[in-house]
């Protein structure tokens, strides 16, 4: 077995990367002393495994981490495009078991991709694609060298190619990138993952120095390459913390975009801060130390075998360092990991929780591909969560093709809905009870507005969403369980910070629709802290009381009433007023009933 000391890489969900910590010397030696010899087999996609169908989800974004539309996705040969909200889904894709491939294609951008060891779950990933920045010129039949802001360049002999293999004449225009290891965006920049056949045809994890994506124009917009027997000098940075770590040889890789790996073809050499090397053809081009390595799947659930997902999982090697990926729908997480090494794994919760893991946890060594199982201890801090819900179309179908992201703090969790309901679980703080949610309908290229809602441990049924663009505002309600009601017009909301009815500041929010269907809601409210939760109020004249009630409209009485209310969100005027309400009662009559509501109007004073 091969160890190489290397330094950290950020690589996205799904794929456990090297760290360089100390020096870059092979150990072609087994912990034993003794010489192992490897079974390489005779065609590399054997490594991959059988072929299976599995769930993507994924978000493609530019270098300023905005969405971009229009993006096409290929996955073996099912293809999407990704909507505004650059989101794409493709299920039942045909992957293999230790390697799937997906590739990303805009006008105006080089190709984007990532490879990744599927999970049992939903895969999600994300794609940051690099626009086609022109960094300079040179001309067929003259020698020239175009060279980058940060040094990165590359020499040409004149000579190109189209891609029918005929001879090109005219200028050339270069555009290129280098991908720096101490750029945290370079996990979400790099094609596929780092995964690779050597010169022997093994497979191989890499570490990366550095990385320069190469793309040749012509004048016409025509892709262009090297021919036979050309050459390129390709000159890559090495950043000032690596330098004291790196080789003073390293292999090139090549990344092989119809099969969605890199492979090994030549060498470099450092010079100064710069590694040199010399290529044939033009794609992204890497140095890399390889190791060998497993692929080791994680499930972490609670002390009831509940699977936990959305979770960090992190796995740190004394030799390579520490990298990780988020759990899955199914609580499971999947990558590469250093072979024959103890391992330490550490599961954390959410950014907005603080830093503390939930779970330290020495595992390992492994030598073959490997499932493992955590429990994660209860925890009086963290707060188990499920949030479900009804996703409608703005016809009142069910969605079939869409999505719900839940944003809480400054994470965002999707869920895929292909039967007009979700449920997505969290791990809350115990001091952070609030949260938004957003439908998309992703056949119908409609999604709902933001709506902020409080979690009502340990289960918030949010009742139904519709995605319709153009409504930007709501009340909806339903009563035994029957129909939704909505209203969507004639709504008028407001906020006095001195109510000339009621002892403390108040909400006073009605509604009508042509059915002659109304609603009318106001609250009294805490001071000075307006959001939270509140009882019905008690009519019971006493300065300090607080609460809401719905009772003109609807036939509910003062009796029994045990509907509570959520006051997530109270924006100044033309903002919104977010309440959720929910809980049993007795109408005039002395009737028993149950309610479920969301209240998402705009302020009007």
């Amino acid at each position: 077995m091969k160890r190489i000391k290397n330094y950290p890489n950020l690589i996205f969900i799904l794929l456990f990367s090297l760290l360089m910590t100390t020096s870059c010397e092979q150990d072609d030696s087994n912990s034993g002393g003794e010489q192992q010899q490897e079974d390489i087999p005779n065609s590399f996609s054997e490594y991959f495994g059988n072929q299976i169908s599995r769930d993507f989800l994924g978000t493609v974004i530019d270098k300023n981490h905005n969405p971009i539309d229009g993006v096409t996705i290929t996955i073996g040969d099912e293809t999407t495009t990704t909507d505004n909200n650059g989101v794409f889904i493709i299920n039942d894709a045909t992957v293999n078991e230790r390697f799937g491939y997906i590739k990303a294609e805009k006008v105006g951008y080089i190709h984007g991709s990532r490879s990744v060891v599927p999970s049992n779950g939903t895969n999600k990933v994300t794609i940051m694609l690099l626009e086609e920045t022109v960094v300079g010129s040179v001309s067929s039949g003259s020698s020239g060298t175009v060279t980058a802001s940060d040094g990165s360049s590359v020499s040409f002999d004149g000579n190109f190619i189209k891609e029918d293999g005929s001879a090109y004449e005219g200028s050339v225009d270069v555009i290129m990138h280098h991908l720096d290891p101490a750029d945290t965006d370079m996990d979400m920049q790099m094609p596929g993952m780092l995964y690779a056949q050597n010169e022997d045809g093994a497979e191989r994890m890499l570490q990366t120095l550095g990385m320069l994506a190469v793309e040749l124009r012509g004048a016409g917009g025509e892709d262009l390459n090297l021919p036979d027997g050309s050459a390129s000098e390709i000159k890559i940075p090495v950043d000032p913390s690596l330098m004291g770590m790196a080789p003073a040889t390293i292999p090139l890789w090549y990344f092989d975009e119809a099969n969605g790996y890199w492979k090994e073809e030549g060498t470099a050499t450092l010079q100064g801060n710069m590694y040199v090397g010399t290529v044939s053809h033009f794609s992204f081009w890497n140095c890399d130390i390889p190791a060998e390595a497993i692929t080791l799947c994680v499930t972490a659930t609670d002390e009831n075998n509940n699977t936990l997902n959305n979770l960090y999982v992190t796995i740190t090697s004394a030799t390579f360092g520490t990298r990780g990926g988020y759990s899955d729908d199914n609580g499971e997480v999947c990558g590469f990991v250093p072979s024959g090494e103890s391992l330490e794994l550490k599961v954390y919760g959410y950014d907005i929780c603080g830093e503390s893991p939930l779970l330290i946890q020495t595992i390992g060594p492994f030598t073959t591909d490997t499932n493992i199982g955590v429990v994660i201890p209860d925890n009086s801090d963290i707060i188990t969560e499920v949030v479900t819900g009804i996703f409608n179309t703005c016809n009142g179908d069910p969605v079939t093709d869409g999505y719900v992201q839940l944003t809480y703090g400054n994470q965002t969790f999707t869920d895929v809905v292909s039967n007009g309901t979700f449920e997505i679980d969290v791990l809350r703080c115990s001091d952070t009870n609030t949260f938004t949610i957003k439908g998309n309908d992703y056949t119908n290229l409609q999604s709902t507005n933001d709506i902020s809602y409080t979690f009502t441990t340990p289960l918030t049924d949010i009742g139904t969403i519709s995605a319709c663009n153009t409504v930007t505002e709501f009340i909806q309600f339903a009563i035994d369980g029957a129909d939704t009601v909505f209203l969507l017009d004639n709504i008028s909301a407001s906020f006095y910070a001195e109510s000339p009815n009621f002892p403390g500041p108040t909400i006073d929010i009605f509604a009508s629709s042509d059915q002659t269907e109304c609603f009318y809601m106001y609250g009294v409210l805490n001071e000075p802290d307006y959001l939270g939760t509140y009882d019905s109020y008690a009519f019971n004249g006493e300065t300090g009381d607080t609460g809401f009630f719905i009772g003109e409209c609807l036939s509910v009485s003062n009796e029994n009433n045990n509907i509570s209310y959520s006051l997530s969100a109270l924006g100044e005027v033309g903002e919104y007023i977010d309440i959720n309400f929910s809980g049993s009662y007795e109408d005039w009559d002395g009737n028993p009933h149950t309610i479920t509501g969301v209240v998402h109007v705009l302020r009007d004073n």
